[in-house]
């Protein structure tokens, strides 16, 4: 499933265009198909969280295109409301069509931004010539979640899994959900005598990169595949994009995927630790990490790809989802209007809507003034 978001001018307008776009359906976390998918998730406070602190009108004209990350989705409709309310010259399109995708077009000239669940690798830099940069792009981190693992058991609301556990779930190694290995971190819950369907990406996906990161330096005596954005292992059951794993899991029995923390609904999520010490995910455990994670090495300046620490204490699944851009565009207005959203998307303002809307966990106040001044490097 493609879905398309164009938010226009205020909330009013987005909301309008989220109706007129109802014949792109999507599945909710109950499994049947809803319309005006776009809007559902919107808590009342979506207003206030974007127009009343908006900065006065501007005279930026012009349109921006967005691909990438389906994680990141909810943030963007929240951003692009937000900016769009302050400066109604600008229409900016984002298409949540997978962190893959959102590269592939970058680099391929069909989109101004890309937004992606991991940043672009340093030899990926290097071998491709992006033909809207004048150099080379950089990576700004700009949203910050847990990936939550969700489950759809009948009759089990609580579960603890550890991460040679859950890598043997996830590679197939674990068929019920009465496994004595299962049971061993569950005393007490009743665990029914049922097929395990564990649900991963089709597509290359950046939560997926994060997830299979994860169980590779957590779990290596069980996961022998690298990380990888593309799941390496057969069997259990593909879906396409966050949607898609939300649509599997809610409709399956036994089911379990992982997904951002933002499309968890009222799924039921596990408890990830080790030594008989679970954590369920907070946005608070994922910012943590974050900041005591250092800037990959190698990295030019401005670059701010970050080398996540797998085995901080608390919540251990975090993903990191990164705004791509020219740090110098051939098109000088293109760069101005990708500086001012950048901007808006790293402000207070811009961090606060997201997490009110999307449960993300807003960059701290170092974070912040690093990406600030990449930002202001954009030409």
């Amino acid at each position: 499933m493609k879905i398309r978001l164009t938010a226009a001018l205020g909330l009013s307008a987005a909301l309008l265009l989220s109706a007129c776009a109802a014949n792109e359906g999507t599945t909710n976390n109950s499994g049947t198909e809803t319309t005006a998918a776009v809007e559902t998730s919107a808590p009342e406070s979506t207003e206030s969280a974007t127009t009343e602190e908006a900065a006065p009108a501007s005279d930026l004209e012009g349109t921006l295109s967005g691909i990438g990350a389906s994680a990141q989705e909810v943030a963007q409709q929240t951003w692009i409301v937000g900016f769009q309310t302050a400066n109604e010259g600008v229409t900016i399109n984002y298409s949540p069509e997978g962190s893959g995708a959102g590269r592939e077009a970058f680099i391929g000239g069909g989109a101004d931004f890309a937004g992606s669940d991991r940043a672009f690798k340093t030899e990926e830099i290097g071998e491709n010539t992006f033909s809207q940069c004048v150099d080379k792009p950089i990576n700004l981190p700009v949203y910050i979640s847990p990936i939550a693992v969700v489950f759809n058991v009948e009759g089990v609301t609580d579960l603890n899994l550890d991460a040679d556990t859950l890598a043997a779930i996830f590679k197939g190694d674990i068929t019920k959900w009465n496994d004595e290995k299962i049971a061993a971190l569950n005393e007490g819950v009743e665990l029914p005598d049922l097929d395990i369907t564990a649900v991963h990406r089709s597509d290359t996906s950046g939560t997926t990169e994060n997830f299979t990161d994860y169980l590779a330096t957590a779990a290596p005596s069980v996961w022998d595949a690298e990380k990888s954005g593309d799941w390496p292992y057969e069997g259990g059951e593909a879906a396409a994009q966050t949607q898609g794993v939300v649509a599997a899991v809610s409709g399956g029995v036994g089911t379990i995927g992982y997904v951002d923390a933002s499309q968890a609904g009222n799924f039921s999520t596990a408890k990830l630790g080790k030594d008989g010490s679970f954590h369920g995910p907070t946005t608070e455990a994922a910012a943590a990490i974050v900041e005591n994670s250092p800037i990959e090495e190698g990295r030019a300046e401005n670059d701010m790809a970050i080398a996540l620490d797998r085995e901080a204490e608390g919540y251990p699944i975090v993903l990191v989802s990164y705004l791509i851009v020219c740090q110098d565009y051939q098109d000088d207005a293109k760069a101005e209007l990708v500086k001012a959203y950048a901007s808006y998307i790293a402000s207070q303002e811009g961090q606060t809507a997201a997490a009110e809307r999307a449960g993300s966990a807003p960059l701290s106040a170092s974070l912040t003034e690093q990406v600030t001044a990449a930002i202001d490097s954009i030409a």
